[in-house]
């Protein structure tokens, strides 16, 4: 009776210790999975600030997709990114400041940085190509960033997106128009924001309203021309049926008598 109950407990003693090996081996792969560093990024970790990662001037091209998913600050300046693809960050639910500036960005594409809107404290986009403003791009982000040193063209598209967004008001000051639309605005070299007296869309307004008195006057201009056509055209019957009663011929005699009698009379 005791080698039984010996040997039951040893065959599931092996099975506890196997499982619970497994379980400790999972965990590890796990952890390691979701706390590893970038690949060719550097990475540091405090109990006050989190992980930190740097993938700064490495000639990267591509957002790198490993970074691991507890990181709170990401630098990725001075690299060679030219775009900001959907969802690039949407796997770091704790960053609280991402670092893009001195690259080669000039396009943000919408959903860019999803995710973040409500961890995000800081954005920096400084020093790149971007040119045209995309609200889509900061869909639901309320941070502060820094969007200074780029090329920036101020239109009516800018003036009607910058209100579409959420980020911190004082960050919009750091658009600085090197191009506008029109050109006579004088906006080129001022900060749009702090100059509320222009208004980019007052061309766009003032075509739209000769697009529509150029409509009204075409409208106008066919309804006169039927009109015109419609009187003729029914002149002409009149006329064809007058000739028609006259040439019957008791038309005629009454109309040769009528004449007589008012010849009398």
């Amino acid at each position: 009776m005791m080698s039984l109950l010996a040997d039951w407990l040893l065959r599931h003693s092996v099975v506890m210790c196997l499982l619970l090996h497994s379980l400790v081996l999972m965990t590890f792969c796990f952890h390691n999975a979701a706390t590893s560093c970038s690949k060719s990024c550097y990475c540091s970790e405090s109990e006050s600030g989190g992980k930190t990662v740097r993938c700064s001037n490495l000639q990267l091209t591509e957002i790198p997709q490993d970074i691991p998913n507890d990181t709170r600050r990401v630098y990725l300046d001075f690299n060679l990114f030219t775009t900001v693809p959907t969802n690039a960050f949407a796997g770091l639910p704790y960053l609280v400041e991402l670092d893009l500036s001195h690259n080669e960005l000039s396009q943000l594409d919408p959903g860019a940085f999803r995710g973040l809107g409500s961890t995000l404290q800081f954005l920096d986009l400084s020093s790149n190509k971007l040119v045209n403003f995309n609200p889509e791009a900061f869909d639901g982000l309320r941070s502060r960033a820094n969007l200074t040193n780029n090329p920036w063209h101020c239109d009516c598209n800018l003036q009607m997106a910058m209100p579409r967004v959420d980020l911190e008001p004082a960050s919009l000051t750091g658009i600085v128009c090197q191009t506008s639309d029109p050109e006579e605005t004088g906006v080129q070299g001022l900060a749009f924001l702090l100059e509320p007296d222009i208004d980019l869309c007052v061309v766009m307004k003032r075509t739209t309203d000769v697009a529509m008195l150029v409509v009204m006057f075409g409208w106008f201009t066919m309804v006169i021309s039927y009109l015109v056509y419609y009187v003729r055209a029914n002149q002409e019957d009149a006329r064809r049926h007058l000739e028609y009663l006259k040439s019957l011929p008791g038309i005629q005699g009454k109309s040769e008598e009528s004449s007589t009698i008012s010849t009398v009379v």
